[in-house]
C-alpha cells in the first residue's frame, strides 16, 4: 500500500506536503519481519521508475527501501492499533508522531445467534449502537447462562464430531486460537506438565486449540507439533484437541463456546489482538498477558484476569517469563476454576461484566468514529 504514496507524488509534481494531506498510515506489526525492506538493486530491476531513485531514497531510506519508512514520511497522520502499541511503535520509529486508535471488532458478525436473540429482545438496536450493551444488567442471569449453554453445546458437539474426543458441556473449557508464530507462545500453558496434571485432578478442565502457521514460519509449525506432543502426553489426564483448518466459520463456533479465552503473547509484541474482543460479546471471560488491547480492557477479577507482572514493572525477560508461568497456573488453580465450579453467582457477574464493560467499547463502530474524527477529517 505504501506505493500509493509514490503514485501520488508523481501525480502532484513531487509535492510531498500535498501527498501527506491525503495519506493516513496505520502501522501494526511489532516484529521486524512485519516491516518489509528491499535492496535498491531489486527495486531498480523490478519496480518501474514511478519517481526518480534519488527521490525514492529520500523518503524510503538511503540504504534500503523500507516500506514502513516510506509510508511514515508521506503520511500526515500515523497511528498504532492500541495505546500500548503507540508507545512501542514510537520506540521502533523514533522521531515520528504516532498516535493510537485501538482496534475493534464487528459486533453482529462475532456475536453468537443465541446472544443476538436475547440482545434483540432486551436491548433492541444494539447491533447498530453497541453502546447499548452497557445495559446488559437488565438481562436476567438465566438468559445469559442459557445463551452461553447453547453456544457451548454447539462447540462441544462440533469438536466431538470432528475429533471423537468425547468432550463434555459441563467441564470448564479453555479456548486458544492464534496465528501460530513464536511470540504467540502456544506452549506456555505446558511448561509445567506435572502441575497441570495436579490442577486437573482438583478441577477438571478441557482445552481447545486452533490456528495455522505461515508456510514459511518454521518456528510456528514446530510449535504446533509441540502442542500435539503435549496432547499425546496428557491424553490420560486431560482432554485437549487442536482443530484443523481454522477459519472464520470455526472461529464463530469456538470463541463463543468456551468459558475462558486464553492468550499468552510475549510482551510487548502483541500490537492489539482482536480474538479476545470477539469473546466478550458472548459472555466469555478473558485470561491474558497484559499486552495490546487487554491492557485497556482488563480490570483484574472484574472483566477477567491478567497473566504476569504489571505493565509498568521493569523486570528482565527471564523474570517476566517466570512470573507469567506461575501466574498462569496460580490463577487457573486458585481463582478461575474454583470460581467456575463453586461460586456460580460470581462467575455470572463476571460474564456480564465482560459484556457490559468491554463490548460497548471494543467494536468497529467506535473505532471508525475515531478514524473519521482523528485521522480522516481532523
Amino acid at each position: 500500500a505504501s506505493f500509493i504514496c509514490l503514485e501520488l507524488l508523481k501525480r502532484y509534481d513531487m509535492d510531498a506536503e500535498r501527498v501527506r494531506e491525503m495519506c493516513v498510515l496505520t502501522t501494526h506489526a511489532r516484529i521486524e519481519a512485519g516491516h518489509d525492506r528491499f535492496s535498491y538493486e531489486i527495486v531498480s530491476r523490478i519496480l518501474p521508475e514511478i519517481v526518480p531513485i534519488d527521490t525514492l531514497k529520500k523518503f524510503a531510506g538511503h540504504d534500503w527501501l523500507n516500506m514502513t519508512v516510506l509510508a511514515l514520511n508521506l503520511s500526515g497522520f500515523v497511528n498504532g492499533v492500541a495505546k500500548k502499541h503507540r508507545e512501542t511503535a514510537k520506540k521502533m520509529f523514533p522521531g515520528y508522531e504516532i498516535r493510537s486508535i485501538t482496534n475493534g471488532i464487528h459486533p453482529y458478525t462475532w456475536t453468537h445467534p443465541a446472544f443476538k436473540k436475547i440482545y434483540d429482545e432486551y436491548l433492541p438496536g444494539w447491533a447498530n449502537e453497541p453502546e447499548l450493551l452497557v445495559r446488559v444488567e437488565t438481562i436476567p442471569n438465566g438468559e445469559i447462562k442459557t445463551a452461553h449453554y447453547v453456544a457451548k453445546k454447539e462447540l462441544v458437539d462440533y469438536v466431538n464430531y470432528v475429533t471423537n474426543k468425547g468432550m463434555s458441556k459441563d467441564i470448564f473449557t479453555i479456548g486458544f486460537a492464534r496465528r501460530a508464530t513464536g511470540y504467540k507462545r502456544h506452549t506456555l500453558l505446558f511448561e509445567d506438565i506435572e502441575r497441570l496434571k495436579r490442577i486437573n485432578k482438583k478441577y477438571k478442565f478441557q482445552i481447545i486449540f486452533a490456528g495455522k502457521a505461515h508456510p514459511n514460519d518454521g518456528h510456528g509449525k514446530r510449535m504446533i507439533e509441540d502442542v500435539f506432543s503435549y496432547i499425546e502426553e496428557l491424553k490420560d489426564d486431560c482432554k485437549i484437541v487442536y482443530l484443523e483448518n481454522y477459519d472464520m466459520e470455526i472461529a464463530k463456533k469456538l470463541i463463543p463456546g468456551v468459558d475462558v479465552w486464553l492468550t499468552t503473547p510475549e510482551r510487548p509484541l502483541e500490537a492489539s489482538g482482536t480474538s479476545g474482543m470477539k469473546a466478550v460479546y458472548n459472555g466469555v471471560i478473558n485470561f491474558s498477558v497484559p499486552d495490546g488491547w487487554w491492557i485497556e480492557g482488563c480490570i483484574e477479577g472484574v472483566t477477567g484476569w491478567a497473566i504476569g507482572p504489571k505493565t509498568w514493572e521493569h523486570l528482565s525477560s527471564e523474570e517476566i517469563h517466570y512470573m507469567e508461568k506461575n501466574d498462569l497456573y496460580g490463577k487457573l488453580e486458585y481463582n478461575i476454576l474454583p470460581l467456575f465450579y463453586e461460586h456460580k453467582d460470581t462467575w455470572d457477574w463476571m460474564m456480564k461484566n465482560s459484556i457490559e464493560k468491554l463490548a460497548h467499547y471494543f467494536n468497529t463502530h467506535r473505532m471508525m468514529r475515531r478514524y473519521m474524527v482523528d485521522a480522516y477529517f481532523s
